[in-house]
């Protein structure tokens, strides 16, 4: 399927839905699409919406990357806005590439690649905005790498700070511990990093378990928080803010790894290099270690009364008071759409009414062993009810990306919401 969209034409409804197939352009070993929607169309039509328009990257995104960096970008991840909304930007996980668009034309302007690092491995695996727009934090995951990219989106000029990279394999914390080691953090590969709206310092989640805080304006970036893997749990995914606080989770999904459901949360400031390790402390609202469970994927409802965090194994989301933490309700995301969903992410509309949720493909470039695996590929429609409480699944609009040889490749991982104003 292909849509177009000409430059500049004004999309219909109030805001957006982009959603990530991170499966290679069909006939290509690099590239991928980025759906468009309609968010008011989605909410009517359900399941028979159908993109407004969509992205190949294997078209003037490669291009302009092969021209950047000498390298096609490999398998789209993760997409964020800036807070304008006027700009995307998309991390390619295997390539390393990031790469910025206009998000009104969805025109490529930028792309840059992420440093070599660990083992000489780079990997883009998730990005975060700073609230005044000013820089993308990068998480570099098997480089072991927390990069900065300085972004002036009214010039369009977009620049790596390799001066401001912070390596977490090889530093050492402010209490004077190695960043990395067998009883502290046995793997220090940067997962996802998240920006409260207070515009305060980085969470940064770690592959191996623990995490840091840092602080994103220092030349280099500085660890501000240091935890261990016995307080902040391992392959985290979710930061979500609520009510001050700020909620994360930690999965299974790796072959060290395989399940896990752990849902805490911290306070968004108090964050010192003189504090000691594990500082302010981490709150644990619910750990479960059962076969077939792994969390992934946080979501707010609307007045933040209630967090979402979603089970890509167990096909369900745990719903937590956003107020006390208290774990208040567990929705199956099963239905008669998808018996196997197998939910990644969330993106929910401005009215935090409707969440959107990818779902996951029959062929996950996750690899195995590994929890993602599902059935039908696309973007699960949800309707909250009861403040968020509870949620009605009312559809599912399915992608395809199928090779030559007939098998389903389509993967959707990345989605977020963009007001369009």
């Amino acid at each position: 399927m292909t849509f177009a969209v000409g430059a500049g034409e004004a999309p219909r409804g109030s805001y957006e839905i982009w959603l990530v197939d991170q499966s290679d352009t069909n006939g290509l070993a690099h590239g991928g699409t980025v759906y468009v929607y309609d968010g008011d169309d989605v909410t009517r039509r359900l399941s028979a919406a159908r993109p407004t328009g969509a992205i190949d990257l294997g078209g003037a995104t490669s291009a302009l990357c092969l021209a950047n960096t000498g390298r096609n970008p490999v398998r789209p991840h993760m997409i964020v806005f800036n807070k304008a909304d006027t700009h995307a930007a998309l991390a390619f996980v295997a390539s390393g590439h990031v790469v910025i668009f206009d998000a009104a034309s969805r025109r490529p302007l930028a792309c840059l690649s992420t440093e070599a690092g660990a083992g000489g491995a780079r990997q883009a695996h998730a990005l975060w905005p700073t609230e005044d727009d000013r820089y993308l934090v990068i998480a570099n995951q098997n480089g072991k790498k927390l990069e900065r990219i300085r972004t002036d989106y009214a010039a369009g000029a977009f620049t790596q700070q390799p001066a401001a990279t912070l390596d977490l394999a090889g530093c050492t914390t402010p209490s004077g511990a190695p960043c990395q080691s067998p009883d502290t953090r046995p793997d220090n590969a940067p997962i996802c990093p998240f920006i409260a709206s207070d515009n305060g310092p980085v969470f940064v989640s770690l592959r191996g378990g623990g995490m840091f805080v840092v602080d994103w304006r220092a030349t280099p970036m500085t660890i501000v928080g240091e935890y261990d893997a016995a307080h902040v749990p391992a392959n985290g995914c979710g930061f979500i803010e609520a009510k001050g606080a700020v909620f994360g989770d930690g999965g299974g999904g790796t072959p060290a790894n395989l399940d896990q459901f752990s849902v805490f949360r911290m306070p968004r400031s108090g964050y010192s290099a003189s504090n000691p390790p594990n500082t302010p402390a981490v709150e644990r609202l619910f750990d479960d270690d059962a076969p077939d469970r792994d969390a992934h994927g946080t979501a707010v409802s609307a007045w933040e009364r209630h967090v979402w965090v979603g089970d890509r194994d167990g096909n369900v989301a745990e719903v937590f008071d956003g107020r006390t933490g208290a774990r208040v309700n567990t929705v199956p995301l099963t239905s008669p759409f998808s018996a196997d969903p197998t939910v990644d992410l969330f993106a929910g509309s401005p009215d935090r009414a409707w969440l959107f949720a990818s779902a996951r493909g029959p062929n996950p470039l996750s690899g195995d062993p590994h929890s993602s695996h599902g059935t039908n590929p696309g973007m699960l429609i949800i309707r909250m009810t009861d403040e968020g409480r509870t949620g009605e699944i009312r559809g599912l609009i399915p992608i395809a990306n199928v090779d030559a040889a007939g098998v389903e490749r389509a993967d959707a991982h990345g989605i977020r919401v963009r007001r369009v104003r």
